[in-house]
């Protein structure tokens, strides 16, 4: 089974300092909607790992998310890709819980989910906490310089063996052209 894990804000779509809080928040990056389709057609099961502390402060419900998502999920399908699962955690820095990366608690759940471990498995975000939580579990960090990308790269603090590129279409031209 090929598997590739990805972050959301930021690496799909761009970020916000304040959260993104209602479907109309949520904007594509360039390309990432068709890298999301080239890795669909060549076999990956796409996963995305992601935190979203807005919850756990009360920036939005369940509901609002879940629309949020689904607006992703048919830009994403229009444009010929598909997201197999989307794996999150609610809360905030102060609940210290064992899902929120850097922890590798979502990951973990997918190892058990696909009945595989991530060792070298593509894990592409754009903050030292996705990087952190890839090289955890033994996956392949790669980080891309949108969303917190040139200042997580400029902090100079990436795990081993990190990868970097210009964003998600780059990364994943790079990951078709080993393939």
């Amino acid at each position: 089974m090929k598997l590739i894990i990805l972050d959301h804000n930021g690496v799909i779509n761009h970020t916000s300092l304040t959260f993104i809080k209602t479907p109309d928040e949520w904007e594509p990056i360039p390309g990432s909607l068709e890298a999301i389709a080239r890795l669909t057609h060549l076999g990956y099961r796409v996963v995305i790992v992601t935190n979203q502390s807005g919850i756990g402060r009360g920036l939005l419900d369940m509901t609002t998310y879940n629309a949020i998502n689904e607006k992703m999920y048919k830009a994403v399908n229009q444009a010929g890709g598909r997201i197999d699962a989307i794996f999150f955690c609610p809360h905030t820095n102060m609940d210290k819980c064992a899902c929120r990366k850097p922890a590798t608690g979502m990951l973990k759940e997918i190892m058990q989910r696909y009945g595989t471990d991530l060792k070298n498995v593509p894990m592409i975000g754009d903050s030292l906490r996705d990087l952190q939580a890839s090289a955890g579990v033994g996956a392949q960090p790669i980080l891309v310089l949108t969303g917190k990308g040139e200042r997580t790269r400029a902090d100079n603090l990436l795990p081993e063996n990190t990868q970097i590129f210009e964003n998600l279409s780059t990364a994943v031209d790079f990951l078709v052209g080993q393939a």
